[in-house]
């Protein structure tokens, strides 16, 4: 299959899951708004929901596939059995320690709240029903990599779209026949997604053991290569979460904020779309094709497909970013205004959807660089690349939210992505893997160009009509998408040889 049908294929069941995550989060602004009980609630989400991401998007691939893609098929089978045994061994125990220890969680994600005990208190017991996904995602996310680096990516593709599915059907379900308090509400959904994600680990485990055996099971024998493997796996999910981990610390001095913590969850949710969709091309496509290209030693083949990785990825996270800006209110207004989600709450959430969609094209970078250095077994340097991201969105936040609140937060957060991928480039730089050509030069122009065209458009179209319902605002999304997609093959940002590179 070839890179970019293999893209399409993983692009699809993103979107797919993006879409129903939409439909997710509408569902949760409507059932518990963005008060106490959902920032409680936000807060337990967030370590689940940034472990899923991070492992979700390929986080535990740069320190599985360099090292199974050196083995025979036999002993990376059996490796990778051994793999599974001792995470599954070491993620029961992690859930032990914070099943026992969840106040002392809670504290750390949201020290704001600390002081309203009974915000605390909820934030303690939805974090002990929600973190058992934790386990289900990472062997999912394990399971998905060694089928991923066999060419087969059709289970692991929509394996997740379960979570989402089951958490709608939860939300249906008690908006529908139940009359009960928020409180009450959020405890049954965080149940419910520790449940969703072991029907997700049973998918992918039918699928690594349908057809050709990709794992053997036997007691792990510790091995130097199990080892390495083992010790990488802690800086590349670090490194591969670099945005989720910007974002989470963003959300910790968002406690101090009322309502601060939903307001970013909303809007970062809305920003997930095209970014989560980059971050699974890359960690599920064009990992694995650098991996092989370093195996080979082919320098100049790394570089062009890292080029080409990094063309599709602006070309679609400059429109967005465009986009995102121009129509935040709008866009809040129609995915989340009902139900418990107040007017004060649509303002705030779209100024922070605003200032986080200035930092998408440099998490874009950012993802996308990080793959090469992970093929060439460097995540010491992309983990220290991450740690300069945080602390540049810590001290910015911190400073930005004395003056502009929670919209100041978001902007550190951008900040972060900015250095993180000035950072990226830097670094490449210094092995000798990043010297553009006047192809990408030139293509990068074009998509510039184009998206200035769509922004201008935009702008014209808000002029004469403001959206004011989900008709409107599908209109606009459309009009926009479709000004675009012409200035983008007017410019020659997309070309007939990209397009029959798809068939």
């Amino acid at each position: 299959m070839s890179l970019i049908r293999s893209s399409l294929l993983v692009g699809l069941s993103s979107i797919a899951s993006r879409i129903l995550g939409f439909v997710r989060d509408m569902l949760f602004a409507q059932a518990l708004g963005a008060g106490p009980v959902a920032d409680a609630f936000l807060t337990a989400f967030r370590l689940p929901g940034l472990v899923r991401r991070v492992v979700g998007e390929g986080g535990l691939n740069p320190a599985l596939i360099p090292q199974l893609s050196r083995l025979e098929p036999k002993d990376a089978a059996t490796m990778a059995g051994d793999v599974i045994s001792i995470f599954a061994l070491a993620l029961m125990a992690l859930t032990a320690l914070v099943e026992i220890g969840a106040g002392l969680v809670a504290l750390l994600l949201a020290p704001g709240l600390h002081d309203d005990e009974g915000t605390w208190a909820l934030v303690t017991l939805y974090t002990r029903l929600s973190f058992p996904i934790v386990f289900s995602v990472t062997l999912s996310s394990i399971a998905a990599a060694i089928l991923n680096m066999r060419g087969r990516y059709g289970a692991t593709a929509f394996a997740p779209l379960v979570i989402n599915a089951a958490l709608i059907a939860t939300l249906v379900v008690l908006e529908g026949g139940f009359a009960m308090p928020f409180a009450t509400k959020a405890a049954w959904l965080a149940g419910a997604s520790s449940v969703a994600g072991f029907i997700q680990l049973l998918i992918v485990l039918a699928a690594l053991r349908h057809g050709e055996k990709l794992v053997r099971f036997r007691k792990p024998h510790w091995s130097p290569v199990l080892k390495s493997l083992l010790l990488a796996g802690f800086p590349a999910l670090i490194a591969s979460g670099a945005v989720q981990l910007f974002i989470l610390a963003g959300t910790m001095v968002a406690s101090f904020w009322p309502s601060g913590i939903s307001w970013i969850y909303y809007a970062e949710r809305v920003m997930q779309l095209p970014l989560g969709l980059i971050a699974a091309l890359g960690s599920s496509v064009l990992l694995p094709e650098l991996a092989r290209h370093h195996h080979a030693g082919d320098a100049k083949a790394i570089v062009g497909a890292q080029h080409r990785a990094l063309e599709v990825a602006l070309l679609l996270a400059l429109p967005a970013c465009a986009a995102l800006a121009i129509l935040a209110f709008p866009i809040t207004d129609v995915l989340f205004a009902r139900g418990a989600f107040q007017q004060a709450d649509t303002d705030g959430t779209a100024l922070v959807l605003a200032c986080l969609s200035l930092g998408l094209p440099f998490a874009t970078i950012g993802k996308v660089l990080s793959q090469t250095l992970f093929a060439n077994s460097a995540l010491r340097k992309t983990l220290a690349a991450a740690m300069l991201g945080i602390l540049v969105t810590l001290s910015s936040a911190l400073l930005l939210a004395l003056s502009w609140g929670p919209a100041g937060i978001a902007l550190g957060i951008s900040l972060g992505c900015v250095s993180h991928a000035a950072a990226m480039v830097w670094l490449l730089r210094r092995i000798g893997l990043w010297h553009p050509d006047r192809l990408f030069l030139g293509r990068l122009v074009r998509i510039a160009a184009s998206t200035t065209l769509m922004s201008l458009g935009l702008w014209g179209m808000q002029i004469v009509l403001v959206p004011a319902g989900s008709l409107s605002l599908t209109a606009f999304c459309l009009g926009g998408l479709a000004l675009y997609a012409a200035a983008a093959w007017l410019t020659g940002a997309v070309t007939r040889d990209d397009v029959i590179a798809l068939r």
